[in-house]
């Protein structure tokens, strides 16, 4: 059955938790037990309707103030499907949370509360899913019972919208706007007979539509080395196997592969998964491969095909969202994790704050604070194979961490 990875997103007071629970009630995802606590909690809180929010919100604080402050991952599945739903904060502070829940989605459901419309956390809600590049975008304009389901309500804000989009700097992604009333179900699961002017698919049938494809898309084929198999046996006294994960494109025997970046060079002989072989491993797939000559590699290089080598360098330009309290400035130092491998990086230089509210950007800036993303220029201490976030997302990212606390400071996007 496919796998389904969505994020949410949306403001204060959205539904986006309501909106998950929602779809829970609706497709009988909820366990007895979970839909008896429910009711009792609203009754408790003076409502007379259930909460579904209190289906997603688990913490404590959570609970008590009515908002979503970490990521919640909820898991359900229709005949056809199986989800996993990371139901991330909307406010502005939390930036860093939703960062983390989109960055491994294939899809991302955008909340705007039909009465207030586009507002500034929409913009960066959006801005986020624009440069993590997730490609199907769900725009569901939510509490349409409280504009009494007007047409023109929905249509003044997919315009404004728009203009969003024709601002946006990548332009593959799919946006659908559906109306949905997530508290009283319209559009959600079932059509809406409160929307005759709406001839679009709910928000389930839309996502049940949706092919589950692979988060790191079609592109050159990349395998960071994990581990260096060599087993202490004496049927295996001359193995020397390489263990990884698959990005970009498939992998088979016979292929001419590159070490980087010691730029050394070699065939695949075999591709394991635990004790079978295989002449070919696709994208995603987790395998141990041999090569035909024995090479010095060791965990953190990367294998390529040699007609398709990334860039190699100790220097890069990146854009960086900030996760910490402290701020990023020129002149200090982090390890920077691609993958499997950890590079000591020094910041040379914060060249501008980027607006996400696609504005432009502060070329004054020389300092990121927290939940603010910028352009960054890094000194590494050794040369790094990487390609541009939009050719490959895998070697195209990475995280920097505090070399004191290590702490995750900041995420980067490759230039």
């Amino acid at each position: 059955m496919e796998v389904l990875k969505i994020a949410t997103a949306g403001s204060v007071d959205d539904g986006k938790s309501t909106l998950i629970g929602r779809i829970l009630y609706d497709t009988q995802s909820l366990t007895t037990d979970k839909l008896e606590a429910i009711e009792a909690k609203s009754k408790a809180n003076g409502f007379d309707y259930l909460d579904f929010s209190l289906a997603t919100d688990g913490l404590i604080a959570e609970r008590e103030q009515g908002i979503t402050i970490d990521v919640a991952h909820i898991y359900f599945s229709s005949k056809t499907k199986s989800y996993i739903v990371a139901d991330t904060p909307g406010h502005v502070e939390y930036t860093r949370n939703m960062v983390t829940g989109a960055s491994t989605s294939q899809a991302s459901i955008i909340l705007v509360d039909a009465r207030k419309g586009v507002i500034e956390q929409t913009y960066r809600h959006f801005f986020i899913n624009n440069l993590l590049r997730v490609k199907d975008i769900i725009v569901a304009i939510n509490k349409m019972d409280l504009v009494d389901f007007s047409e023109s309500v929905f249509e003044e804000i997919k315009a404004d919208f728009q203009t969003m989009i024709d601002k946006s700097a990548y332009k593959g992604q799919n946006i659908t706007f559906i109306p949905v009333s997530a508290l009283l179900g319209d559009n959600v699961v079932a059509s809406s007979e409160n929307t005759p002017w709406y001839q679009g698919n709910t928000l389930l049938d839309h996502l049940e539509q949706l092919e589950a494809q692979d988060v790191y898309e079609q592109s050159h084929m990349r395998f960071p080395v994990q581990m260096v198999i060599r087993p202490k046996q004496a049927d295996f006294h001359d193995f020397r196997g390489y263990a990884g994960k698959i990005y970009g494109d498939d992998l088979s025997v016979g292929d001419e592969v590159t070490v980087l970046p010691s730029l050394t060079t070699s065939k695949v002989k075999e591709i394991y998964f635990f004790d079978e072989k295989f002449n070919k491993a696709g994208r995603g797939s987790s395998c141990t491969i041999t090569l035909e000559d024995e090479l010095n590699i060791s965990r953190g290089d990367m294998l390529v095909k040699t007609e398709e080598r990334p860039s190699v360098g100790k220097q890069i330009e990146a854009k960086i969202c900030w996760m910490d309290t402290k701020e990023l400035q020129a002149g200090t130092q982090y390890y920077l994790q691609s993958g499997s491998n950890r590079i000591l990086a020094k910041i040379k230089e914060v060249s501008s704050v980027i607006h996400t509210d696609f504005s432009g950007q502060d070329d004054t800036a020389q300092t990121l604070k927290l939940n603010e993303v910028g352009k960054v220029h890094l000194l590494l201490s050794r040369p790094l194979a990487y390609d541009s976030y939009t050719r490959n997302k895998i070697s195209g990212s990475f995280i920097l961490i505090d070399a004191q606390t290590y702490a995750t400071s900041g995420v980067g996007f490759v230039e």
